[in-house]
């Protein structure tokens, strides 16, 4: 099987909004990406995946688009983003787009034009129902809280939207509606795009009257028509965003024969700090076991019939220091833990805006502080069921996407070098201390590991191709594994507790060669190992 370029990847995701301003009005910008791609070069990175950049109302973020082949004021013009592309070309590094195609903003001129009445020629655009016993047609719910369907007094109808009410969806079972999504990819990959990053694209097969949302009938049919019409001809890379994903799904979308997408994110080991059976932010500790196994499935069960991708952090989620690891006494060793944990297994690694640094979540003491419509959402949705204030703004502070979004941490000057401005989300007071500057200038610092490991998977075959082998008799807090290539054997271990904890695998006897470590290590000694807080290494057998 011919390899493509992107299973030796590594990408980084960029938050347009939170990156770094150019031009001073507190919002990040295309400029401000140009300006730190030498940066992003030094770290070592193949692909950005850029979060939307579209024109957008901005409900929820860029995930609204009311003009897929127009650029967002705030963000700049098209000029801007043609530089950025032939800027980061030029430093051999790919522009990902996120493709949001279940859904439009309600100011796209389609949506527009599909509220004028029933006999419009956009009407069927988007997913109309008539009301049912005079209410809404059916229980369908918006992942944002609240019904799924919105009744439009002027016609006398109701429209579907799986999130905002201001982002209605799309119908994918309208042929027409599928060509106008065709000729606007075909119009990103003309300009010379790495790809696309599919945002939840397991719901475009939706039969909403069946109240099936997921993993539709014709889903695949869509997407092989997709890959036919559009990226299929070009060299890219394409990941599906994908929730509910088992392997055996993974492999429909994933296996190369099948013609659909390059890989998908699946969330499955994200979940396991969920109470089960409630909701995200129904939280309680995870346990490393539940970990161990969710990660290893993942590296066996694809085999050569899928490809799976790595990560722990995005937009939407929780910063993993703060979430499973240690963000204050042992920040530097446990986000040093999770990058040798996730690099050095079998996937494409995703990095997402900070995380190479060790930035942390920032917590909240009032819903006024929260810019995310999903937590402000949900706290008036709480509030109303009883819930006290504490602990919703606990769940908030554990598990909200605002964590993710506060503005990246350049250097210790006013607003963390991100803005000359009023910065649009509330900077992390911590800046001073955790900031890119300080992590250049300091040779075992947090970046340092990653663009180590980064290096690491370039130059080393076993990183990407090599088997996946969990080890079983270790303590429960240690996760450890073996990766195989050809003759080498590398192993890997990590300590996921605050505590010291002894290892002894007499059977490895002494190893001199130290691949990578998070505490000064240059021989590991298995007959009598003590593993510090948080601690982890790689070694050659």
């Amino acid at each position: 099987m011919k390899t493509k370029w992107w299973q030796t990847a590594v990408i980084y995701q960029v938050y347009p909004r939170s990156f770094q301003d150019s031009d001073g009005d507190g919002i990040g910008d295309l400029g401000g990406i140009i300006q730190r791609l030498d940066y992003l070069e030094k770290l070592g990175i193949t692909a950005i995946w850029l979060s939307p950049v579209y024109k957008s109302p901005n409900d929820d973020n860029g995930y609204d688009i009311s003009d897929y082949q127009d650029i967002m004021d705030e963000f700049g013009t098209m000029d801007d983003m043609d530089e950025l592309i032939k800027q980061a070309d030029q430093r051999n590094i790919k522009i990902i787009m996120d493709l949001v195609v279940n859904h439009t903003s309600d100011e796209h001129k389609w949506f527009v034009e599909s509220r004028k009445g029933k006999d419009n020629p956009y009407r069927d655009y988007y997913v109309w129902r008539n009301p049912v016993n005079g209410g809404s047609p059916n229980s369908l719910r918006s992942t944002f809280s609240g019904s799924a369907w919105e009744f439009d007094e002027e016609s006398g109808q109701y429209y579907l939207h799986l999130f905002s009410k201001k982002q209605p969806d799309l119908n994918w079972e309208n042929e027409r509606v599928r060509k106008e999504v065709w000729d606007m990819m075909n119009f990103w990959l003309e300009k010379g795009v790495g790809g696309f990053r599919m945002d939840v694209i397991d719901l475009v097969g939706k039969i909403p009257d069946e109240e099936i949302t997921g993993n539709g009938p014709k889903l695949h049919e869509y997407l092989q028509e997709m890959n036919r019409e559009t990226f299929g001809n070009y060299d890219v890379l394409t990941v599906g965003e994908t929730w509910g994903a088992t392997p055996e799904i993974a492999k429909l979308y994933s296996d190369p024969k099948r013609n659909e997408l390059s890989m998908v994110f699946q969330f499955e080991h994200i979940g396991l700090d969920q109470q089960p059976g409630k909701e995200k932010w129904d939280t309680k500790p995870l346990e490393v076991t539940e970990l161990k196994q969710v990660l290893s499935k993942w590296q066996t069960a694809l085999g050569n019939e899928g490809w799976n991708s790595l990560f722990w952090n995005n937009h939407d989620l929780p910063r993993i220091v703060s979430r499973w690891g240690n963000d204050t006494t042992y920040r530097v060793e446990s986000a040093k833990m999770f990058a040798i944990l996730l690099h050095l297994m079998k996937g494409t690694p995703y990095i997402y805006q900070g995380e190479e640094i060790g930035m942390t979540n920032y917590p909240i003491t009032d819903i006024n502080e929260a810019e995310d419509i999903e937590s402000i959402n949900m706290y008036r949705e709480r509030l109303e069921k009883g819930y006290k204030k504490e602990e919703i703004i606990a769940s908030i502070n554990a598990k909200g996407r605002d964590n993710a979004r506060t503005p990246l941490q350049w250097d210790d000057t006013k607003n963390a070098g991100f803005t000359t401005g009023k910065p649009w989300l509330h900077v992390n007071p911590n800046y001073p201390e955790i900031n890119v500057k300080a992590n250049l200038e300091d040779s075992k610092s947090i970046f340092h590991c990653y663009q180590k490991l980064i290096q690491l998977r370039k130059e080393h075959p076993i990183v990407v191709w090599g088997d996946y082998t969990l080890v079983h008799d270790v303590p429960e807090q240690i996760f450890m594994y073996y990766r195989h290539y050809e003759d080498q054997t590398w192993g890997v271990v990590a300590n996921f507790s605050e505590k010291d904890i002894s290892l002894q695998l007499p059977n490895l006897g002494k190893i001199e060669d130290v691949i990578i470590s998070n505490y000064e290590r240059t021989s590991i000694d298995f007959n009598q190992l003590n593993l510090k807080p948080y601690e982890a290494f790689a070694f050659k057998m």
